[in-house]
């Protein structure tokens, strides 16, 4: 495929600094492109490969003062969304579910299925489930009874969805997924752990975005709940009981505890945790790694374990690397007093 830069700029609604006939065959990431190529520079933190690309053009955010006089810039508001669409132009998603039923799925009693429902191969449909129109099943999916799936939903191959569980429209839930499998909930009596039953459910809003092998549980009475929008990045676990607000960022393996209350607009970072039974405000961010022991106020920024203000774990862990010098020191000083008591103590002895 060849295309003018200047018809990739109308695409991204970019402003062309240069050559807006340069002819454009692919896209790649800035270190791998070459002639032909159309790259990306998201931040500052880009500008050495900008000069070293091989690319034949380059999309930038309009706030970065780039300058390649060897090659054109187009200018846009937003790199990273401007360069998804630039990669949709050049390599669309020909995949077209079959609609319908696979004959080797296994659809159960009193299922609504609605207009354009795509079932896969092999995968296991219980009584009483509602899947809304458009919906994609892949092979190898399993879904429990009573449960609702909304419309142009996607569930990749492998995805467990348990019984009695609820999802809005759009919902996208990647391979080995396991949505509504029991909380982890025991009661120790004489040594002996004995099974506590987990009776809720999970309710999963519009435009939410599961990764692989991430778990979500179901609660212990009401339901565990992910708000609308929000991304759930791979590997990720949410226990029992948890509410999750709109539109939250949770990244790689991040552990939330039962009955965990996250507001709007919350990023964890990868490996985060969360001990239950708290809270965690709107528009906050949670450091990678960071563990959150007790209730963080809104629009707040914390690091380390246990969690605190991220400016304060930063002089922390400056303080600390300085610690092999400050002992070093604090020998010497120790030695300094020694020796100066010791010179006090010979003085006295011969006045």
């Amino acid at each position: 495929m060849e295309v003018q830069l200047i018809e990739l700029a109308k695409l991204v609604e970019g402003t062309i600094c240069g050559d807006d006939h340069t002819v454009i065959t692919g896209v790649r990431g800035i270190r791998e492109a070459g002639p032909g190529d159309i790259t990306f520079a998201a931040s500052a933190q880009y500008r050495t490969f900008v000069q070293e690309t091989k690319a034949s053009a380059i999309v930038v955010s309009e706030e970065l003062d780039f300058d390649v006089p060897d090659k054109p810039i187009v200018r846009v508001i937003n790199p990273d969304r401007a360069f998804s669409a630039i990669v949709d132009y050049f390599a669309p998603n020909h995949y077209e579910p079959k609609i319908g039923v696979h004959p080797t799925a296994v659809v159960g009693k009193n299922v609504c299925l609605g207009k354009n429902v795509t079932i896969g191969a092999l995968s296991i449909i219980e009584d009483c489930c509602k899947i809304g129109d458009g919906t994609v099943i892949h092979p190898q999916v399993f879904v429990g009874h009573h449960s609702v799936i909304g419309a142009d939903c996607l569930v990749y191959p492998g995805v467990k969805i348990r019984e009695r569980v609820t999802m809005g429209n759009r919902v996208i839930i990647h391979s080995n997924a396991v949505i509504g499998s029991d909380g982890f909930g025991f009661s120790t009596v004489k040594g002996v752990h004995h099974k506590i039953p987990q009776i809720g459910t999970v309710e999963i809003e519009d435009d939410v975005e599961i990764g692989s092998g991430a778990t979500i549980d179901r609660a212990r009475f009401d339901k565990t709940h992910i708000g609308k929008g929000t991304k759930i990045d791979n590997l990720v676990q949410i226990a029992h009981n948890a509410w999750i607000g709109e539109r939250c960022q949770i990244v790689a393996q991040t552990g939330i505890a039962g009955s965990t209350h996250i507001g709007n607009h919350v990023v964890m970072a990868g490996q985060s945790g969360v001990v239950g039974h708290i809270e965690i405000g709107d528009n906050t961010v949670v450091a990678a790694r960071a563990g959150i022991t007790k209730n963080i106020p809104s629009d707040s920024c914390v690091a380390g374990f246990p969690a605190i203000p991220i400016e304060r774990d930063r002089r922390q862990q400056i303080s600390l690397r300085k610690l092999p010098e400050l002992c070093k020191e604090i020998k010497f000083l120790r030695e300094r007093i020694q020796e100066l008591e010791q010179n006090a103590k010979d003085d006295r002895e011969t006045s």
